[in-house]
C-alpha cells in the first residue's frame, strides 16, 4: 500500500520538487493550498490538492488524516505556525515522520534575526512532538536567481562577499524523498550545499551571462541606502529585503552537509548545469 505524504508549501519554489520526487518514488501526494485553484499543473498531475489553511486547525486535521508523513516547506508568517500545528496534531494522528526545511544559518545565537528565531520554534515544536522528524538546513537554491535578474537588471544589496553553495531545487527534492524511505535519516538535521562555492555576485554574474548577455552589469545598492530608502518610502519589501540581506552579508552560510550527503546522496548538479537545464526547459 502506497504510503501518504501531506506536502505543506507544495505550490512553492522548493515545494513542487518534493512532490515530484515522492511522486516518482511511488509515494501518494498531497498538497494542502489555501487557492488551489492557482494549482492546477499539480491537479493536473494526479495530485490531490486539499483546500485548507495552516491557521484553522480543523481544515489542517482533514488534511493530515490517513497521511504517514508530513512535509512543511513554507515560508513567512505560516512557516513556524505550520510548524506547531503539525506537531501538535501529528500525534493523535498517526503520523510516522514529519520533515521540515529551515535554513543552513538557523542557529540558537542568531536568534536576533525575525526569520531565524521563527525558525528556531518551529524545529522546537517538531522535535517535542515526540515522533520522528528530519529538519533540512540548505543554503541558497539556484532558483532564487533569476529574482535578481528580472528584464536583464541585475540588482543585489550589499557586497556578500562569502562564498555559497548554491544548489538546484530538484536535488532537494529528491534528498527529502529519500529522507522518507531512509531510517537512518530520522532524528536528524542535515545541512543542504550544492558542490560548488561562490560569492553570490559571481553566481548572479554567471547567470545573466547566459540568459542576457546583452545585459547590464551588476548594480549593487549599499545596504545603509536600502534600509534608508525602504524607511523613507514605507516600502515593507523593501525594508524585509534589505534587513535580510543585510542578514546574510554578516553571516553568510553555515553547515557541514557530509552527513547529508552520506545519507542522501550528496547533489551534484553544478550552476552550469542548472541553467543548461533552464535553457531546455524554455525551449520546450
Amino acid at each position: 500500500m502506497k504510503k501518504r505524504i501531506l506536502v505543506i508549501g507544495g505550490t512553492g519554489l522548493l515545494g513542487r520538487p518534493v512532490v515530484r520526487h515522492l511522486q516518482a518514488a511511488g509515494f501518494f501526494v498531497q498538497v494542502m493550498a489555501r487557492h488551489p485553484e492557482k494549482a492546477t499543473e499539480l491537479a493536473a498531475a494526479d495530485v490531490e490538492l486539499i483546500p485548507g489553511d495552516v491557521a484553522d486547525q480543523n481544515s489542517l486535521r482533514q488534511a493530515m488524516r490517513n497521511c504517514q508523513g508530513v512535509h512543511i516547506s513554507v515560508s513567512g508568517e505560516a512557516d513556524r505556525l505550520s510548524a506547531e500545528q503539525v506537531a501538535t496534531l501529528a500525534p493523535e494522528l498517526g503520523i510516522e515522520h514529519i520533515t521540515y526545511i529551515s535554513g543552513a544559518t538557523v542557529r540558537a545565537d542568531r536568534a536576533w534575526f525575525p526569520m531565524i528565531e521563527a525558525k528556531l520554534r518551529a524545529e522546537e515544536a517538531i522535535r517535542a512532538s515526540g515522533l520522528p522528524w528530519t529538519v533540512f538546513c540548505p543554503t541558497w537554491p539556484m532558483e532564487m536567481l533569476p529574482r535578481f535578474a528580472r528584464e536583464g537588471k541585475p540588482f543585489m544589496m550589499g557586497r556578500q562577499p562569502k562564498p555559497l553553495h548554491f544548489f538546484a531545487a530538484d536535488e532537494l527534492g529528491r534528498m527529502v524523498t529519500r529522507a522518507y524511505q531512509t531510517e537512518a535519516a530520522r532524528n536528524k538535521r542535515l545541512y543542504i550545499h550544492g558542490p560548488e562555492g561562490m560569492p553570490f555576485r559571481e553566481a548572479l554574474e554567471r547567470y545573466c551571462a547566459r540568459f542576457y548577455p546583452e545585459g547590464k552589469s551588476v548594480s549593487v545598492m549599499p545596504l545603509w541606502l536600502a534600509k534608508l530608502l525602504g524607511k523613507l518610502t514605507g516600502n515593507k519589501d523593501l525594508q524585509f529585503g534589505a534587513a535580510l540581506m543585510a542578514y546574510f552579508d554578516k553571516v553568510g552560510e553555515d553547515g557541514d552537509p557530509t552527513e547529508a550527503n552520506a545519507l542522501l546522496g550528496a547533489p551534484q548538479i553544478t550552476l552550469d548545469q542548472w541553467m543548461t537545464q533552464r535553457e531546455g526547459a524554455y525551449t520546450k
